[in-house]
């Protein structure tokens, strides 16, 4: 029976998330399987990743092949360089204590660049809040002066209608009176 390390589809339309798990190829995509070693979420950034490292590595040692996709997801996690170090082991290339040396550095720079990216992705993030924030505050301003100036022109056109009806006499009207 050829086992596969696959992905199961889940979830709505436009919005899948993938179980990863071990089944026979034969079986149908979401199907029956033997055994769930994880969730795949694309649609978040950085992707999210959650697996069971031992289960995952246990099923590789036994000869679970791994599809395209679940290799990809398998080495960013560091499962399939932890199967080639204790491949490496068996066949006599170095020690135990090489071998978790070398994973522990390789675990370090991963943490590393995942730290950096997330940062990155805040960092933009805060940018884009920032640039609109400032966007909404000239346009407030621009729409603050359209409106002081919308209501001097018409505080001026009432001071103009107010004055010919009022008792006090602007200085045109002694002139019309005199000529009269």
């Amino acid at each position: 029976m050829p086992v596969k390390i696959r992905l199961s589809r889940q979830g709505r339309k436009a919005r899948p998330f993938y179980h990863i798990v071990v089944a026979d190829s034969r079986a149908p995509r979401d199907g029956k399987y033997i055994e769930r070693l994880g969730l795949y979420n694309p649609l978040s950034n950085p992707a999210t990743i959650e697996i069971n490292f031992d289960k995952a590595l246990d099923w590789l040692q036994k000869g679970a092949q791994p599809t395209d996709t679940c290799r990809a997801i398998l080495s960013n996690e560091g499962i399939l360089f932890k199967n080639h170090l204790l491949n490496g082991m068996k066949k006599g290339a170095f020690n135990q204590e090489e071998a978790d040396r070398r994973f522990e550095n390789w675990m370090k720079e991963k943490e590393n660049k995942l730290q950096a990216k997330k940062d990155s992705v805040a960092q933009r993030d805060e940018e884009e809040t920032r640039k609109r924030f400032e966007a909404e505050s000239k346009a407030r301003e621009t729409k603050a002066q359209e409106i002081a100036k919308k209501n001097a022109e018409a505080a001026k056109q009432e001071a103009e209608v107010a004055a010919p009806e009022g008792e006090e006499p602007t200085a045109e009207t002694p002139a019309e009176n005199t000529e009269a």
